[in-house]
């Protein structure tokens, strides 16, 4: 591969750039991660796929977001991670573990076309519960229903861990200027000492759930899949779904599945966008 050289790919409309530690002639500082994922002067992108080494898996991942803060774990990041290092024979088996920055990733390449992955199942670990692991500073054990006032508006909030911390709100009805307004604050409240990334869901029946995601790092967004498995999680806890459910988003659905252990596999589509070389013009307006 030539230096600087990248992919761009999306999973469910949550696209990513990837690129390799060992081909970059520049420091991934959070000015370069930020100017990079500027879609005016950058390429554009929900964030930034860092190949790395690791002694303990098959490969290792860093995931930045675009305002340079690196994300404990990505499960869109991590489908599109999975595909380039199969799609580029960087691994080429079609199962594999990845190491994250929020634990190690089992992943398996479902379906190919043409010898490129498509349809990608990444077990996400386990929904972790327990207030102070998820980092909330609440005093009950588990943040389930606890009441938080923004701006004299209350939520009811349900927190876990999927190797990052969410807080899934229910709703009766989705409203994309609401979780707009909401999102950043709810992100931001004290009671998150990392933030948190925020989910309203609307239950459709035991086997369907509609989602809008604020992603911490990141603003609005069309999918995620972390945030898929939270709310998979939280809503399976409170005995409100099957254990395999559909997460519909705005960028498409995935397929979440949550066993007894409240261990997570989640399975979806990725598609590659473009790839290419970083121009030293980009690189120059960052060093």
């Amino acid at each position: 591969m030539e230096k600087n050289f990248f992919i761009k790919s999306q999973g469910l409309g949550n696209e990513y750039i990837v690129i390799d530690e060992n081909n970059i002639t520049f420091p991934l500082t959070e000015k370069a991660i930020q100017k990079i994922c500027n879609v005016n002067f950058g390429i554009g992108s929900d964030g930034i796929l860092l190949k790395t080494k690791s002694d303990s898996a098959d490969i290792g991942l860093k995931i930045f977001n675009p305002d340079g803060s690196e994300a404990e774990k990505s499960g869109n990041g991590l489908r599109i991670f999975c595909k380039y290092v199969y799609d580029y024979k960087i691994i080429p088996q079609k199962e594999f573990m990845v190491e994250t920055k929020g634990g190690k990733v089992h992943a398996t390449i479902q379906e190919t076309h043409e010898e490129r992955a498509t349809l990608i199942t990444v077990d996400m670990g386990q929904a972790i519960f327990n207030s102070k692991q998820i980092p909330t500073t609440f005093n009950s054990e588990e943040v389930q229903d606890e009441i938080i006032s923004i701006d004299n508006q209350e939520f009811l909030v349900n927190c876990v861990s999927v190797g990052n911390p969410h807080c899934v709100i229910i709703k009766k009805n989705l409203d994309i200027e609401e979780i707009k307004k909401y999102g950043p604050k709810i992100e931001s409240f004290y009671k998150f000492p990392n933030r948190i990334n925020v989910q309203f869901a609307k239950i459709i029946n035991r086997d369907e759930v509609q989602l809008l995601i604020w992603e911490r790092g990141a603003g609005f967004t069309l999918a995620s899949g972390s945030s898929s498995c939270a709310v998979a999680s939280v809503l399976r806890k409170k005995g409100l779904i099957n254990r395999q459910v559909t997460i519909k988003m705005l960028g498409g659905e995935l397929e979440i599945e949550i066993n007894d252990n409240w261990q997570i596999r989640m399975t979806g589509e990725v598609r590659q966008i473009c790839e290419g070389i970083l121009h030293e013009e980009l690189i120059n307006s960052f060093l």
